[in-house]
């Protein structure tokens, strides 16, 4: 029995053992499984008075452990609130929403760090005034300062500020002014024009830039460029910058007379005029004297000094270009006329009397010259000179060189003063009709032209 006893009570022994460790088992699945209030409370009242002091304590540690868990994640769930409350996001919310954005000016470290005061105690970073008791050097206002404040500065001075003209454009922008004033002979405008120009070192430029242009021009041409230069000279231009100008210009020669063969007497000329209008200094010649080289440049200044030796050079040398086109005075343009046709009855030479016309750059009064010929036909003795005015009328109304308005305005303008033209010449009425009749014939006038000729 007592053996029998001892099978049985080893045998419920080893179904104990079995049984406790299948309820540790259990008790290690349910720890690993999520925590929940009720095992919790189960897990707390299990207490078997029958366990061991070993297990008792491997209950606890397992207890304790649990505590653990549920503190981390307890506090896991209390951090992830609070950054939600404090970003204003709320989890599952949309993060391009304005409420959903951070505040980037929230001064509180979001790295964790930190207590969320100033920086440097509130003496850095931009907009700040510094630290306590810190003293700013004056500093001079910057324009650029948003801060800035216009009416405080002062007066405010705005300046145009021209950029200076490029060397390369200086030509291209030149011929323009001086082209334009061959035509009008403002020499106030030119002066405007060159003000709003900024030269530069190069304004003494324009001078042989003129000079040059009107060497190619008609005599009109260079009268006009020599008196803006006396114009120009002490107001744009000083002494020493038309010395410049035509020291280039004695330089160039050799390159200008492939152009104007004349060019070294014309330039010589120029200096005489520049001398004796002051725009140029008395000793500008002196300074050459045995130091040229160039042929041409000995022409021009030798002319120069001839033109300035002459006895009938008194103060100015005016007419050194003549006085072409508009500038001449009427009475002056009349003696012309009647010089070249006086001339011309004596040699016969319909070019040169062609030539010395158009000199006189005047179109506008060529019916003079009709006028004054057919006058002296009518005061002249034979009929030579009425076959001479025909030829050279007819010439002129071949090339153009008289219109049909100027030769009708000359023929009207002796019909007009025929009866006191006939007071001194008593067969005026008879010669004009003949001489009518003639240019008629030879198509220098109308048939309206030739009807009109009052009859005695």
């Amino acid at each position: 029995q007592d053996t029998l006893a001892e099978t049985w009570l080893s045998t419920f022994l080893w179904l104990f053992d079995v049984l406790r460790m299948f309820s540790f088992d259990a008790n290690l699945a349910e720890a690993s499984r999520p925590y929940s209030d009720d095992e919790d409370a189960l897990n707390e009242v299990e207490v078997n008075g029958n366990w061991t002091p070993q297990e008792k304590a491997l209950h606890e540690a397992r207890l304790k452990a649990k505590a653990k868990r549920r503190l981390r994640k307890s506090s896991s769930r209390n951090s992830t609130s609070e950054s939600f409350s404090e970003s204003g996001d709320v989890p599952g919310g949309d993060p391009h929403s304005p409420k959903g954005k951070v505040n980037t000016n929230d001064r509180k470290s979001r790295a964790g760090k930190g207590r969320g005061l100033p920086k440097k105690g509130g003496a850095g970073g931009k907009g700040v005034w510094g630290a306590a008791g810190m003293v700013y050097e004056d500093e001079e206002p910057d324009a650029r300062d948003p801060n800035y404040d216009e009416s405080s500065q002062g007066d405010t001075v705005y300046a145009t500020v021209v950029p200076e003209v490029d060397e390369k454009e200086l030509e291209k922008m030149v011929n323009p002014i001086v082209q334009e004033y061959f035509e009008h002979g403002d020499t106030k405008e030119v002066e405007m024009l060159l003000k709003e120009l900024n030269l530069g070192p190069h304004k003494y430029e324009f001078s042989s830039l003129a000079v040059s242009l009107s060497l190619e021009g008609k005599a009109s041409h260079r009268e006009l460029t020599s008196r803006l230069l006396s114009d120009l000279s002490g107001k744009l231009m000083s002494q020493s910058d038309m010395a410049r100008a035509f020291d280039k210009m004695l330089k160039e020669l050799p390159d200008l007379i492939l152009d104007t063969p004349e060019a070294p007497q014309m330039l010589g000329q120029f200096i005489a005029r520049a001398i004796a209008d002051h725009v140029l200094p008395m000793s500008f010649l002196d300074c050459y004297k045995g130091k040229v080289d160039c042929e041409y440049a000995r022409v021009a200044l030798d002319r120069a000094a001839v033109l300035l030796t002459m006895k009938r050079e008194m103060v100015r040398l005016d007419n050194v270009w003549g006085v072409g086109g508009g500038l001449r005075p009427v009475k002056h343009l009349v003696k012309e006329m009647n010089l070249l046709l006086k001339e011309y009855l004596v040699s016969g030479d319909v070019s040169e009397a062609e030539r010395c016309l158009r000199d006189l750059e005047v179109p506008h009064f060529h019916h003079e010259l009709v006028y004054e010929a057919v006058v002296m036909v009518l005061e002249s003795k034979g009929d030579t000179a009425s076959h001479m005015m025909i030829k050279l009328l007819q010439s002129f109304w071949k090339t153009g060189l008289i219109t049909v308005d100027q030769m009708n305005r000359g023929f009207q303008r002796v019909y007009d003063e025929l009866p006191e033209i006939s007071l001194d010449v008593p067969h005026a009425h008879s010669i004009m009709e003949t001489f009518v009749d003639l240019c008629y014939q030879e198509s220098v006038i109308t048939k309206q032209l030739r009807d009109a000729c009052p009859s005695r």
